[in-house]
């Protein structure tokens, strides 16, 4: 039975951290699905169309992962696309007392998806889009967090 794994999130924007995740993902499942949430709670820097591209220009060379948008209950998405495994990054402790409520909740919806914790590589542990988006928001380099297309995009949205 092929294994599809989702890795859910706003992605805004994608940073190393999250292409080293989905590079180890896609060597444990036969499939990976980097879901990008549209999520109508947050005010996200670029828009649902520019982080999914974003995503699949970081991810292209990835053959067994896909690059898709949602607007729907994570659960909902899960079924629709076949998969049984919520994959999430956790980089630390603070990051796993929400993910840790999160699967939990998921788990009451689903006792039949899993949840799966991964840790990035030490080097990106520290990175998170958030940060990303203040120090390029005030002229700050981020190219060490992102991969080249992320730090153009920046670039151009920026100069606006």
């Amino acid at each position: 039975m092929k294994k599809t794994a989702v890795y859910p999130g706003t992605f805004d924007p994608i940073t190393y951290g999250h292409v080293d995740l989905v590079e180890r993902a896609a060597q444990i499942f036969d499939r990976v699905i980097v879901a990008v949430a549209a999520n109508k709670n947050k005010t996200p820097f670029f828009s649902l169309k520019e982080r999914v591209e974003l995503a699949q220009l970081a991810l292209n060379k990835l053959t067994n992962v896909e690059v898709l948008d949602f607007d729907i209950l994570l659960i909902d998405f899960m079924r629709a696309q076949k998969a049984g495994i919520i994959l999430r990054g956790v980089r630390m402790v603070s990051d796993f007392d929400y993910e840790f409520q999160l699967a939990g909740m998921n788990r009451q919806l689903a006792p039949d998806i899993e949840s799966l914790f991964l840790m990035p590589a030490q080097k990106y542990s520290c990175i998170s889009s958030s940060f990303v988006r203040e120090i390029a928001s005030l002229g700050g380099d981020v190219t060490p967090f992102v991969p080249d297309a992320v730090m153009t995009a920046f670039k151009q949205k920026l100069r606006r």
